[in-house]
């Protein structure tokens, strides 16, 4: 018996071909069958009278049937997770990857999920080939009757021709967009009733070499949507750069879903055959492609002859197996997630342990404290502290006489928290400011990939905006010197007030308690000369008796006690300036300290946080991989 030809099937619906209609399509029409019934069962019934052999029926399609459409049942393995995790890594990529990077991943999750919206009882296979290969006619062999057109005229097959061995396909044959014209049932007889077979989609393409560009897209388009492939190869061909640049190589991680079968066997002699499927399973092994042998998954690789029917069961007995295990969808789906993780290696995998360390952090506060100047804050603290017990313990005598020596004096001390800083201060504070910035994101985006790296850096120095302004309000309250110059026009209403009440000068530091009784003790130190003094005045001008030795011992006290308790208070507090120093500037210290983190180390905090959320969702994905990339 002789298939119906495309031609016919093209010329009206009298021949009793008719496309079958789209799985859910309503409407009016007539659900019709695309399984030439009419015409193969009076083939077959034809076929059984001569035989004298009972007449096999495929039975037409019945309206009140319940369609044989099986939803995608996935199995219970990593797959699902997979997806998910792959979902949740483009969600969260977003905003920081571009949309060519991630767009190959979004048609892998697009194509997973119309994937398992339809039937997991088949199996689409495609069979593809170069032209002249043969591949419609080991095509037609697997289907048992010449279905594909072969021929000497190249193209001979310009539309995918599809097969299928049981009823429910038609969703998946929507979504290669094979017409209705071009869907076939195998002949009735062993090929049609291997129960092996049962659920097996078969996919004859174009040419992939052909000079029709429309062909080649055809095939690109198929490639990616069906469940598995045998590329069929001949012995002139089966080197072909075109093959295995454009299509074996690319796609060396499904080699599970990949049958690469050497055809025309018939016409090498001897033991060449032999030798062309070693050298072609040497081409498989440089592209990658883990080959199926000894029991280990990867491609199946044989020889065959569809012209003579050499090799074609064998294969049938393989395809058989392999559409009977329903699992060809499911690892055609893990390896395109292998690919669309492998090509997104490069945005996620980081070289090294990216991050802040605590070493960085005080690196950049150390830099932000030197930049605002906390250690010559407390310095002036320390000064002022000592300046304040200089004033209260000191003799009347010595404070008056420094007073007048530092009388209008720019270098005085009493003027020194008014010193104007230099107008090149505020410049360089700003550098230092922005260079803590630049080497703080440089250490936390050190290995991290390049558009993560770029987000750091950009997370930086969008938080060290106005940084530099922060610092100086942060100096100018407490009272750094230079701060109220360095604040210049970018002070707040606050930060001015406080400078115009204190004149630019750090706050008085609080006097301890034994001040006064220092005081009172310098006072009467003072009282005693003065009496003293007085008394040998008297006695010079005869208003007192005479008598030099106890009004002298009495000033002499007064003028060696006060320098004693002058320089005793200098000596007590020594160790309070000095703590008041160390807090006035461990305060400034930790009050930049605090402004560099809010502004600059918690964005790139967030940002890594953020990097190391999507890492484990890329972990997730690559964790199970089947091609092991």
């Amino acid at each position: 018996m002789t298939a119906v030809t495309d031609e016919d099937h093209g010329k009206g619906k009298s021949k009793g071909d008719s496309g079958e209609k789209p799985d859910g399509a309503k409407g009016g029409r007539e659900d019709r069958r695309w399984d030439d019934g009419l015409i193969a069962r009076r083939a077959a019934a034809a076929a059984a009278r001569d035989a004298d052999e009972p007449v096999p029926v495929l039975a037409p399609a019945d309206d009140d049937a319940e369609p044989q459409v099986e939803a995608y049942a996935p199995a219970d393995g990593p797959l699902p997770a997979r997806l998910d995790a792959l979902r949740e890594l483009v969600g969260l990529s977003r905003a920081r990857l571009d949309r060519d990077t991630l767009a190959e991943a979004g048609r892998v999750l697009d194509e997973a999920a119309a994937r398992q919206r339809l039937s997991s009882r088949h199996t689409v296979v495609a069979v593809a080939g170069a032209t002249g290969s043969g591949k419609s006619t080991l095509f037609n062999a697997l289907a048992g009757a010449p279905i594909s057109d072969t021929g000497l005229r190249r193209p001979t097959t310009s539309q995918p021709i599809a097969c299928s061995w049981t009823d429910g396909a038609a969703g998946l044959l929507d979504r290669l967009a094979v017409p209705g014209r071009l869907r076939r049932r195998p002949h009735p007889g062993p090929a049609a009733f291997d129960e092996a077979l049962q659920g097996l989609v078969l996919v004859d393409l174009p040419d992939h070499d052909s000079a029709a560009t429309e062909h080649r897209d055809q095939v690109d388009r198929v490639l990616a949507l069906v469940d598995a492939v045998i590329w069929v190869v001949d012995p002139e061909k089966y080197a072909d750069a075109a093959l295995h640049e454009r299509y074996l190589r690319p796609l060396a991680g499904h080699a599970e879903v990949t049958f690469v079968v050497l055809n025309q066997t018939d016409r090498l002699p001897g033991e060449a055959a032999d030798l062309v499927l070693d050298d072609l399973r040497r081409l498989l092994d440089e592209d990658g492609i883990a080959l199926g042998e000894h029991g280990e998954p990867g491609a199946t690789v044989m020889s065959l002859s569809a012209l003579t029917g050499d090799g074609v069961p064998e294969l049938r007995e393989m395809i058989g197996r392999f559409v009977s295990d329903r699992t060809a969808a499911t690892r055609r789906l893990s390896a395109d997630v292998d690919a669309a993780a492998a090509r997104l290696r490069r945005v996620y995998v980081a070289e090294g342990r990216p991050g802040l360390g605590e070493r960085a952090r005080e690196e950049f506060t150390d830099r932000l404290a030197e930049a605002v100047g906390a250690a010559a804050a407390g310095q002036a603290a320390e000064r002022e502290w000592r300046r304040n017990a200089s004033r209260a313990c000191g003799t009347p005598w010595l404070r008056l006489w420094r007073w007048y020596e530092n009388r209008g004096l720019p270098g005085s001390l009493d003027r020194m928290g008014q010193a104007l800083t230099p107008p090149e201060e505020e410049l360089t504070a700003r550098q230092r400011v922005e260079q803590a910035v630049r080497i703080v994101a440089d250490d936390a985006a050190d290995g991290l990939p390049g558009p993560w790296a770029q987000a750091v850096r950009e997370a930086a120095f969008t938080g060290a905006q106005g940084l530099p302004e922060a610092l100086d309000e942060l100096a100018v309250k407490a009272g750094a010197p230079g701060a109220a110059k360095r604040g210049g026009g970018t002070e707040t209403g606050k930060a001015k007030s406080t400078v115009d009440r204190l004149g630019g000068r750090p706050p008085k530091p609080p006097r301890p308690k034994w001040w006064p009784a220092a005081v009172l003790a310098q006072a009467s130190m003072t009282l005693l000369q003065i009496f003293g003094g007085l008394w040998l005045v008297g006695q010079i001008i005869g208003v007192l008796e005479p008598g030099l030795v106890t009004p002298a011992l009495i000033m002499l006290g007064g003028v060696v006690g006060g320098p004693l308790v002058e320089w005793a208070c200098a000596a007590a507090i020594r160790g309070p300036a000095r703590r008041y120093g160390q807090d006035a500037e461990r305060r400034l210290r930790e009050a930049a300290a605090g402004c560099g983190r809010a502004r600059v180390l918690d964005p790139v905090a967030a940002e890594l946080v953020r990097y190391r959320e999507v890492r484990e969702r890329y972990v997730t994905v690559t964790e199970f991989s089947t091609t092991g990339r």
